[in-house]
């Protein structure tokens, strides 16, 4: 049986008479739409439902009807309950570093708003966050602005993170240049030139860190690598090298280490990705993230 037939015959028992349905279905449709539906449905089903005049159900249509009513009638309250749960629910994906550094405030804030506010937090990598929105596994992304966005998303740049270089703190040069003049570091610290500690070559933050170099024809080729900024930074203080870093507010450089700025190289840019029109809970959030933003600039 087609499910919208069985709908428009809901109504015009439950409402007795297909004038009365009409006027009262929570939809336009016109009677004589409705009629010719109801028409097919019977023919359908090789039974007569009802008689029009006056209404009365017959035997098929009071067993249709008992049959169609515990669906039809519970839908309202069924939409309510989902849109409800919904509307509390906020599914976010953002870095680690994101997860525990930043977004406990803003999600502080939000809760304030929103008492019975449900939480969804993901870690993703930055080349997952398009396939998650546009399947609707999150809501919003907090994550790194690169390269062009996937159809129906939309980015709200938040913060530029500087790159730095990271070094140990008996380093004593004040210019990443010097690094490859000459040996600034003890003997027990380092043999020689200074080995690079990088990321892999499909992260963005590599990927800015050599274009640079290559725009200043720098050759300095990674030779360490490994997956991770908190790797880069245990490395570094064990004299393993040297490494790539950022400067995130709020985040203070790790003990044992300093960072070195890099004049020219171009900021990693964190921002909000989102698809289509946000729901009222996604943009209490994102007012709640650009305040943060504004706090850490």
């Amino acid at each position: 049986m087609n499910i919208h037939h069985l709908e428009l015959f809901y109504y015009v028992a439950k409402y007795e008479g297909i004038t009365a349905a009409v006027r009262k279905m929570p939809y336009g449709i016109q009677q004589p739409a409705v009629s010719g539906q109801i028409l097919q449905l019977e023919e359908k089903l090789g039974v007569k439902l009802f008689n029009r005049r006056p209404f009365v159900l017959t035997a098929a249509g009071e067993e249709l009807y008992d049959f169609c009513y515990p669906f039809f009638s519970r839908l309202g309250d069924v939409e309510e309950r989902l849109r409800g749960e919904e509307g509390r629910h906020l599914k976010l994906a953002a870095s680690a570093s994101t997860l525990r550094n930043h977004l406990p405030d803003v999600l502080e804030d939000l809760r304030k708003e929103e008492p019975n506010l449900r939480l969804s937090l993901r870690e993703v990598d930055p080349s997952d966050v398009h396939q998650l929105l546009t399947t609707q596994q999150v809501d919003v992304a907090v994550s790194v602005l690169a390269g062009k966005l996937a159809e129906g998303l939309k980015a709200e740049p938040l913060v530029q993170i500087p790159v730095v270089l990271l070094v140990p703190s008996s380093c004593q040069v004040k210019s990443w240049k010097e690094l490859l003049e000459k040996d600034p570091f003890e003997a027990k610290s380092f043999c020689g030139k200074e080995p690079l500690i990088g990321l892999p070559q499909h992260e963005i933050l590599q990927q800015l860190f050599e274009k640079e170099l290559d725009r200043q024809k720098v050759s300095w080729p990674v030779s360490v690598e490994v997956n991770s900024m908190e790797i880069v930074r245990e490395y570094v203080s064990r004299g393993f090298g040297v490494g790539i870093g950022l400067l995130i507010p709020g985040v203070p450089i790790p003990k044992g280490l300093k960072s070195l700025p890099l004049k020219g190289f171009p900021p990693l840019v964190i921002g909000m990705i989102y698809q289509g029109k946000a729901k009222p809970l996604v943009q209490r959030f994102l007012k709640a993230a650009r305040e943060r933003a504004k706090g850490l600039a």
